[in-house]
């Protein structure tokens, strides 16, 4: 299966690990739920950044009553259409650390459709 088009999603054929497993750096598809969105004002450089937690709070790996916490950063951009608290996100990208949290910067995404009994 072929890449896709950056910022339309990653590959499909590929498995997801969860955000309380991830490694400390390299190339990852994880999946989560964003937490919270964060705007920088007009008069610094352009990023838009969020933070995504694992999209069940018991989900298997997770420390239990804690939610492993992924930021992901857009450089360059005030806004990503679709990027809100709420989204379900499928993510591909490099990871690295970055304040003490795993981060991943301009990430493929996938935006994942709401489940109907939430």
């Amino acid at each position: 299966m072929a890449d896709t088009v950056p910022g339309e999603g990653p590959r499909g054929d590929a498995h997801t690990i969860p955000l309380s497993q991830l490694p400390p750096k390299g190339r990852v598809l994880c999946q989560g739920r964003i937490e919270s969105v964060t705007y920088v004002p007009a008069d610094r450089t352009a990023a838009f950044s969020a933070i995504v937690s694992d999209s069940e709070p018991g989900r298997t790996g997770a420390t239990p009553g804690r939610r492993a916490r992924l930021r992901v950063v857009w450089l360059g951009r005030r806004r990503v259409p679709g990027i809100e608290a709420g989204t379900e996100l499928r993510l591909e990208g490099m990871l690295s650390r970055s304040e003490g949290l795993p981060t991943m910067f301009n990430p493929r995404y996938e935006i994942l459709p709401r489940q109907e009994n939430e």
